[in-house]
């Protein structure tokens, strides 16, 4: 029994040491493997071998898989990562909450920069400081990374969360054409057949819906819809908030630098009795309210609409519907609605903070291959891939430089989906792209689209220091900010259908007030506060 005793004894301390060693081993060589790396050496290259993540996205309508296609099992073989996409069946919130509440979250969460689970999921500690990954595992993240952009992202502890795709510095500007996607869009035929009228001002506007109903009373046996716009949900439509507010050039700060409510501007309260006149017309299709975003494509692949304020790359599918059917029937930008003055619309393009961030869960058990595969995919080799695709496949070299194979650039103009599914190459994956970056490669875009991205470039402006001002829905001005955009979902479409001038005024100022009584002020002096911080980092 004593040898006994004596034996479990030192097996014990022998396998208690065996761990005290290994566990120092293990700490030392996770503490500093970046003393031994060269940030000029791509991380991604010191081990390919297999490792699969999961990929969370908060888009619901995504609708491709990794694995499928020759890019992606390029990308695989290359890197040895292989990615398990998640996305929401159903509600995007819904999957998140759950997601975050079971402690739950995949190795990847890529999102919309100015979502609240953003912030929830830093302050709870969920997720990796991109910074201290890359010292510790890859310094060539460091090389790869824009520094406006960690920049833009860093924290108040010093800190940088999450990278954003589709970023525009402001200097971008100055560099590219970067293109607006607000578009003021009249069908062609439909448009010349008229005269070309003026719709600048809210008579013309008003006077070409008339015409264009009286001319064009059914296209194919239906009714014609004088003007659309995107679908209505609770905060209201893009079109009858920034879109309209872009076109009519109003500002985002008053003189004074603080900031504004556009939702109040006089010249906005034109447009709005503007859109109501032209509903007391008859001009205004009472589906507007209730339309979705698939109802629109299949009426604008229709050649329904005369005209819409619409943005442009939602056209994509129908528009290339119509170039087939009829190259005169496609939607072409035009100017359109503007301030007293016909002043030039402002419209604004992607900022700095871009479209989406991604972020590195805790729970990933692989972070040192997660940030080399997010330094790989920043970098112009991971670009140009994910941009071209496979040689020889979508791509070839053409007097030195790589260019679409002839069938594959057709398939992408033509039939974006099955390009996608078929090639997965230039953007089919956008996680991380670099739209700057894009410009040295990008060709020059063709009809039907050409027109309505060239349309913009004059116009086109960057708001970069105005993203990421508002206050997070945990704060008392973030709750407000909620309830304010709430009621755009209410009295938007009320002073559009108002039965009356007097109607209409009692609207307007019963909205204004109700905002003043939130103490809305509140919100637009936080906002101020977060410009001025914008205004510094962006050197303004």
């Amino acid at each position: 029994m004593k040898n006994k005793l004596i034996n479990v004894f030192a097996l014990a301390i022998f396998f208690l040491t065996a761990t005290l060693f290994a566990g120092g081993q293990q700490g030392d060589e996770a503490a500093a493997p970046a003393a031994d790396l060269d940030p000029d050496v791509p991380g991604w290259t010191l081990d390919t071998s297999p490792v699969e993540f999961d990929w969370y996205l908060h888009f619901s309508w995504f609708p491709n898989q990794w694995g499928v296609d020759p890019l992606s099992q390029y990308v695989t073989e290359k890197t040895g990562v292989d990615i398990n996409f998640i996305v929401p069946a159903g509600s995007e919130a819904e999957k998140l909450n759950t997601l975050i509440a079971g402690d739950q979250l995949p190795d990847f969460i890529t999102i919309g920069w100015w979502e609240g689970f953003v912030n929830d999921m830093i302050e709870g500690d969920m997720v990796y400081a991109l910074d201290e990954l890359a010292e510790q595992y890859d310094p060539y993240f460091f090389e790869v990374a824009v520094p406006s952009r960690l920049g833009w992202y860093e924290r108040e502890d010093g800190h940088v969360y999450g990278y954003p795709n589709a970023s525009y510095s402001p200097e971008d500007y100055e560099r590219y054409d970067v293109p607006a996607n607000q578009t003021f869009l009249v069908r062609k035929d439909m448009y010349e057949a008229l005269g070309k009228p003026d719709m600048r001002t809210p008579e013309g506007f008003i006077a070409a819906l008339e015409a264009a109903k009286k001319m064009f009373p059914e296209v194919n046996g239906q009714p014609l819809i004088p003007f659309g716009s995107h679908e209505f949900g609770d905060q209201g439509s893009d079109s009858f908030g920034k879109f309209l507010q872009d076109f009519l050039a109003i500002p985002y700060e008053e003189a004074d630098g603080t900031m504004k409510d556009r939702f109040a501007d006089p010249e906005y309260k034109r447009w709005l009795k503007a859109f109501n006149d032209a509903n007391d017309k008859g001009l205004m299709s009472p589906d507007i309210f209730i339309d979705k975003r698939a109802q629109m494509e299949e009426k604008i692949a229709q050649g329904r609409y005369f005209s819409m304020l619409y943005q442009r790359t939602d056209f994509a599918s129908p528009q290339m519907t119509l170039f087939k059917n009829d190259p005169d029937s496609v939607y072409i930008a035009v100017p359109g609605p503007s301030n007293s003055k016909l002043d030039d619309p402002t419209l604004a393009a992607v900022g700095i903070s871009g479209w989406t961030v991604t972020l590195i869960s805790k729970n990933c058990e692989n972070p040192e291959r997660a940030i080399r595969f997010m330094s790989y995919w920043m970098s112009e080799e991971g670009q140009r891939d994910f941009y071209y695709g496979v040689e020889g496949v979508t791509w070839e070299m053409v007097d030195g430089k790589p260019q679409f194979i002839p069938e594959a650039k057709e398939m992408m103009d033509t039939d974006r989906p099955a390009f996608d599914k078929q090639h997965g190459a230039n953007q089919t994956f956008w996680m991380l792209m670099d739209n700057p970056m894009f410009e040295q490669w990008q060709p020059a875009p063709v009809e039907p689209f050409k027109q309505m991205i060239e349309w913009t470039y004059p116009y086109t402006v960057s708001v970069s220091q105005y993203d990421n001002t508002e206050p997070t829905p945990d704060l008392d001005e973030g709750i407000v900010l909620g309830k304010v955009k709430n009621m755009r979902g209410k009295y938007i479409p009320a002073l559009v259908t108002a039965k009356s001038d007097a109607e209409f005024e009692a609207i307007w100022n019963e909205w204004q007030q109700k905002k003043a009584d939130l103490g809305y002020d509140d919100v637009l002096e936080y906002q101020t506060e977060k410009l001025e911080i914008n205004k510094t980092k962006l050197g303004l």
